[in-house]
Order: structure tokens, then C-alpha cells, then sequence
């Protein structure tokens, strides 16, 4: 059997998670090699997941001639400018959201993309979930009539540390910038105006630090439809990720994961088991069917369903998310990026 060989770069939290997916449950492929600029995590991944090679330097990684594959991993600052490398080495990239927080760098690493034959595809793994896969299905297959209204309601159960909040690139770009890909996977027309009302309700840290952490935001859709995102940095009860959408003939919804079904009824409440709690239980199926996806785009040279430009669109949504924030005032897409 024909395997993709694949150079890992970055050991951090979503390396794990890739590794281990690429190394036992995708056998289409072979981790080759891994880097990051911590060597003793680029060991400990490779130790765990029978990784051969081990580098400090990515660039290592580039310059292997039996290297196919490469799946970027590392620090969102350094995506952009490794999917330039990579397509200047002929290597099909697998990037984790956002490309850059730069549109003009977005641009650039698109073009270089753009002048290959590689494919690329950006990690926006909540279109693999089972359930919101199915919804956007349904919706796009007129079993809803024509989408009216999106609700989609994304809270994590507790904030990131402010280290994190601080180099984030703010909540929009951050945290929304899954919920905007989501709104346009869903309803199969771009956004064309956003409008938000934002707050710091949950820690006052996160508003010393310039972001917010509660937010409403109102989509506008180019097909006439409307939609609202809800996100909270916590809350307590767990992992909140819901979504409906509702049409001229029906509505459809996808509600959160349980870690099992059982329902508890007796004459005081009818009560069941908390939501999961954190995002790698939630989409672990995910992660692992956007990563077989990639390979397989490799392997038979198709188009991945996740696009440069997918990564593109929710990077200006979020910049008009900020804007509208800031100047109180629904902002058009086009004011931000073309």
C-alpha cells in the first residue's frame, strides 16, 4: 500500500493529537519526522508515536526530499511563512487555523500555494463533527426549504490563560474564527455584514488586556439569511456547542455532546450527565476525519474540502467583528478585506 510520508512541525497540544492520529488510526500515512523549537517535545512526541526523526529546525523537514506532506502545527505567527516554504518545496500542506492575522501575508502564502499543483487545506475541523456535518447536508440538500435563521452557540467551559489572550490576536480571530467558518459551512452563502455587542463579564483580566470575552454577533448572509453567534469564554457547566438552523420548511439542530445517554428521572428532576468538557473529547472524531480527508486529497489528487481561501474569509470576518465592536456599528466585509 502506497503511504504519504508526513513531517510534523510543532509538538504542542494539536501536534499530539495529529501524531497520534497520523501514527495509528490514518495508515495512508507515515510520520517521517518532527520538529519544534522545543526539542525535548519534539522528543517526547516522537518517543510516544514511533516518530524516526527528530529536528529543532523545521526547515529540516522542508529540505527532505521524501518528505510529501508537511502539517503545520506550530505558532499561528509562523504559519504563513511556512506554507510558503512548503510550497516552494513541493509539499502538500496541512495548516491548523488562522494562516496569519495579516491579510496581506494571507495573500502572499495563498499565491505561493496558488503557483503549484500542492494541496492545501486549513484546519477548521468542526465541519467534520458527525452531528454539524449532518446538519449542513440536510440544509444543502433542500431538506429545510430555503435557510431563513442560524443560531450558533459556542462557549468553552473556562478561559484561556491571559499569556494566551495576549499574543491570540483577540477573541474574533481566536475563539469566533471557528464559528465564522461554521456560519458559511452551514448556510452555503458568504457573510456580507456583521454587527456585535461584546463585553468583559467573565474575567476583568481578559479586559485589561484589550479583548472581550462575552459576545453577541449578527450575521447578514448574501442569500438574504441572518444568523447569530453566542460565545462565552465560560461556561460552567462544560463544553457548549450547539447549532440550528431554520428554513422555510423545517428547522434543523445539532446539541451538544454527552459523555453518555442516560437520562435520570425521578419525582424531584429529570436529570442527565454534564456535557463534555473539554474541545479534544468533543471533535476528537473530527480532528481525526479532517486529517484522513487531507491524506486522501493527497493520495488521489482531489481538492480539499477546506480551502487557502476558507482560511482567508473568517480572518476578514473576524477584523469586521472587531471594527463593529469598536465603532458600535454593523460593518460590511468589504470595508475590511476584498
Amino acid at each position: 500500500m502506497t503511504k504519504i510520508n508526513v513531517g510534523l512541525i510543532g509538538a504542542g497540544r494539536i501536534g499530539r493529537v495529529h501524531a497520534e492520529h497520523l501514527a495509528y488510526r490514518i495508515p495512508d500515512a507515515r510520520i517521517k519526522a518532527v520538529s519544534d523549537i522545543s526539542i525535548d517535545a519534539a522528543k517526547k512526541v516522537a518517543s510516544d508515536f514511533q516518530i524516526p526523526t527528530v529536528f529543532e529546525d523545521y526547515r529540516r523537514i522542508m529540505e527532505d526530499k521524501d518528505i510529501e506532506a508537511v502539517v503545520i502545527c506550530s505558532s499561528t505567527d509562523t504559519h504563513s511563512q511556512m506554507i510558503e516554504e512548503a510550497a516552494a518545496a513541493n509539499k502538500h500542506i496541512f495548516c491548523e487555523k488562522p494562516i496569519d492575522h495579516d491579510l496581506s501575508k494571507i495573500d502572499r502564502a495563498l499565491e505561493a500555494v496558488k503557483k503549484t499543483k500542492i494541496k492545501l487545506q486549513i484546519g477548521f475541523n468542526r465541519r467534520f463533527d458527525p452531528d454539524f456535518r449532518r446538519v449542513h447536508d440536510i440544509v444543502a440538500s433542500g431538506g429545510i426549504g430555503t435557510p431563513q435563521i442560524l443560531r450558533i452557540t459556542s462557549r468553552d467551559p473556562a478561559p484561556p490563560p491571559i499569556s494566551y489572550v495576549k499574543v491570540s490576536g483577540g477573541m474574533f480571530l481566536d475563539m469566533t474564527i471557528h464559528d465564522f467558518d461554521m456560519a458559511r459551512y452551514q448556510i452555503g452563502s458568504e457573510v456580507v455584514e456583521v454587527y456585535v455587542m461584546a463585553g468583559v463579564m467573565v474575567d476583568p483580566e481578559i479586559g485589561k488586556a484589550g479583548d472581550v470575552d462575552t459576545a453577541i454577533i449578527t450575521l447578514r448572509f448574501e442569500n438574504g439569511a441572518i444568523g447569530t453567534i453566542d460565545n462565552s469564554r465560560k461556561a460552567v457547566y462544560g463544553y457548549d456547542q450547539r447549532l440550528e438552523v431554520f428554513g422555510s420548511q423545517g428547522c434543523v439542530t445539532a446539541d451538544n455532546d454527552f459523555p453518555n445517554t442516560a437520562l435520570i428521572s425521578n419525582a424531584q428532576c429529570v436529570q442527565r450527565d454534564l456535557p463534555l468538557n473539554f474541545f479534544m473529547d468533543r471533535y476528537i472524531e473530527s480532528y481525526i476525519a479532517e486529517m484522513k480527508e487531507f491524506i486522501e486529497c493527497v493520495l488521489k489528487d482531489k481538492e480539499p474540502s477546506v480551502t487557502g481561501i476558507d482560511g482567508r474569509i473568517p480572518v476578514v470576518m473576524g477584523y469586521a467583528a472587531k471594527k463593529s465592536f469598536q465603532e458600535n456599528r454593523p460593518v460590511k466585509l468589504s470595508e475590511v478585506g476584498r
